[in-house]
């Protein structure tokens, strides 16, 4: 588990400026099903301080992150409470919050070594992100433990 995961509340997908109640977790909901993420056993819930809490079981380690990405890139959200136990035990991926002049491919660098493995950070944060060179400042990626990922 990764406990508490911070985000930057004034950065991410505007799903308008409703972070409290039923309908902040209505909107978060969707936005995980839209995506396609297949979070049947997971809720999610908004706290009166506008905290997410994600619970549940059984999805992968890497569904989980996704999850948690999902809901803690969304404009409004400052934390994400991670409550999910994953299912296969896979290890968990470092996150990496995008600054000003952050590229996949100087990620790539920092974390593995080789700015040449930038795609492998793009497809380890789809379907989130749809393009390699569409990230943005306070967005917050998965970045897999090097053994995870197929040398490229």
């Amino acid at each position: 588990m990764f406990g508490i995961v911070p985000f930057v509340k004034m950065a991410g997908r505007g799903l308008g400026k409703i972070f409290k109640g039923k309908e902040a977790e209505d909107a978060l909901k969707k936005e995980v099903d839209d995506l396609g993420l297949g979070r049947e056993e997971i809720d999610i819930k908004v706290d009166e301080t506008g905290k997410v809490i994600v619970k549940g079981k059984g999805v992968t380690q890497e569904m989980k992150e996704k999850i948690i990405l999902a809901v803690g890139n969304v404009e409004g959200v400052g934390e994400v409470e991670d409550g999910i136990e994953s299912s296969d035990g896979g290890a968990a991926s470092q996150f990496h919050t995008i600054v000003s002049g952050d590229t996949l491919w100087a990620v790539s660098k920092k974390y593995y070594g080789k700015g040449s493995r930038y795609m492998e950070i793009f497809h380890a944060n789809e379907p989130m992100l749809k393009h390699p060179d569409k990230i943005y400042v306070g967005q917050v990626l998965r970045i897999p433990a090097d053994g995870d990922m197929a040398v490229a």
